[in-house]
């Protein structure tokens, strides 16, 4: 087993109700004309109700009203297979969106990493439903095979010994091959493929286009077609319509959940993280709002990413209702996960310190935490700036997390534990600095750092605290 492939069976329905907020909503996706408006698709609630595919829409609301509208859109259907493409790039490198309805993948390299088949089906099933798409799955030697079997079968996973055999029992109808070839196949009695793989090549060949013969051997993997392999994006852009106007900003929080989610998707497609994006507002008449969330590392986490988006919706004051939800992120940096002890001995309920850092900024604002950078002065209080945070060397010598703004006199009694450290610089700048640092202990247990003026007798200057 090599290949799966996934079967979207409801893709331009599901692409709709996973922007609703009650998924079991009674819903039709209407076409054509204006004249003639036809159900494109409708959801299982609204099946229960009567409606079928191809009903007009005037007879669909004789039965009954209590069931919403959508315009069926080519390109929201494209949208969504393309997001799902994206997201499948992260078990594969070599994923085709050839096949109609379906996405393949090459699985054979990817099992070493995800483990057989069984556990890419679980990891698989788990992820799709989470983003909101009904599937079936499949897995065979080769891709036509897969996406043969799956028509028939959720689930199945078969090798090549037994192969032909599995393709054998799939009913004519649902094997892939034109129309027009399966009503002459069953005409002539045959109602499955394995009594059309007997028929001899020659009369396949008189009697059939050429492609259905490498159809049939491609599924049985004789001669496989290439496929055309999907390429992820390099930039995440997602957005969502209103059918009416939205005015409390609540009523938005669940499309940006979903929004948020799929751009966590896509991140870990690529393997990476983002540390800025930014959120349209569309309104009706005038200039679209927009609110930029900027992160000082990068991040992906579904749950993070959308905690910060509505900390920071709570303090936006919309100029009018909102019609439409637009998601652009293109600084896309690397992502290292944040390194975690084995027996980590934090509450259940500690908060990490990344998402407590990023809950502030959201809600004390972008200015109100920032991170340190280093810079390259040995006086303390010239080291550091504000600035991405920078990480410390390896030898890098003990230092105070809290300096105080202006040295003070040391009272009380202490114990120098470490020192005397020599600090001279600053000669360049007209703030020289000679000092002997050292690391003491008050009376009451605290470890501070204090200095005396380098070669001169006295007292102590408390410039900072050990945490």
């Amino acid at each position: 087993m090599r290949w799966a492939c996934i079967l979207l069976p409801h893709l331009a329905l599901d692409a709709v109700l996973r922007q609703q907020p009650d998924p079991e909503v009674a819903l039709a996706l209407v076409t054509g004309s204006a004249q003639r408006r036809l159900l494109h698709a409708v959801s299982p609630a609204a099946r229960r109700m009567g409606l079928r595919r191809g009903m007009l829409l005037s007879a669909a609301q004789v039965l009954t009203r209590d069931f919403r509208i959508h315009e069926y859109d080519e390109g929201d259907e494209g949208a969504a297979r393309h997001l799902l493409a994206t997201w499948t790039y992260g078990f594969s490198s070599q994923v085709s969106t050839d096949f109609p309805h379906a996405i393949v993948l090459e699985i054979g390299a990817s099992r070493a990493l995800f483990g057989d088949w069984p556990s890419i089906e679980r990891r698989l099933r788990t992820e799709l439903t989470e983003l909101g798409f009904r599937h079936r799955l499949a897995a065979a030697p080769n891709p036509y095979a897969a996406r043969a079997l799956v028509n028939v079968h959720d689930g199945i996973g078969i090798d090549q010994t037994h192969l032909e055999r599995a393709l054998g029992h799939i009913p004519i109808e649902r094997s892939g091959l034109p129309a027009d070839v399966v009503t002459s196949l069953a005409r002539s009695g045959l109602r499955k493929l394995h009594p059309v793989f007997a028929l001899p090549r020659e009369s396949l060949v008189r009697r059939f286009p050429a492609d259905v013969l490498r159809h049939l051997d491609a599924m049985r993997g004789w001669q496989v077609p290439p496929l055309t392999w999907f390429q992820p994006p390099d930039r995440f852009d997602t957005r969502i319509e209103f059918d009416q106007e939205i005015e409390s900003s609540q009523a938005l929080l669940f499309p940006l959940r979903r929004m948020t989610a799929d751009l966590a998707a896509f991140l870990c497609s690529r393997d990476g993280g983002v540390q800025r994006f930014t959120i349209a507002f569309e309104h009706e008449r005038i200039v679209d709002s927009e609110l930029v969330v900027g992160l000082l590392a990068p991040e992906r986490d579904a749950s993070v990413l959308f905690d910060l988006v509505r900390s920071r919706l709570d303090h936006v004051r919309l100029p009018a209702a909102v019609r439409g939800l637009r998601l652009r992120a293109e600084e896309l940096p690397a992502f290292v996960p944040a390194a975690r002890d084995l027996f980590d001995t934090r509450p259940q309920q500690a908060i990490p310190w990344e998402q407590l850092r990023e809950r502030l900024r959201a809600r004390l604002g972008d200015d109100a935490v920032h991170g340190l950078a280093l810079r390259p002065d040995h006086r303390p209080e010239q080291a550091t700036s504000n600035g991405p945070h920078t990480v410390l060397p390896a030898n890098f010598p003990e230092r105070p997390t809290w300096l105080l703004p202006q040295p003070i006199a040391l009272r009380g009694q202490i114990h120098i534990l470490s020192g005397p450290e020599r600090i001279e610089s600053g000669w360049w700048d007209s703030s020289d600095a000679r000092r002997d640092y050292y690391v003491v202990q008050t009376r009451e247990g605290q470890r501070a750092w204090a200095f005396t003026p380098a070669g001169q007798d006295e007292p102590l200057l408390l410039h900072g605290w050990f945490a």
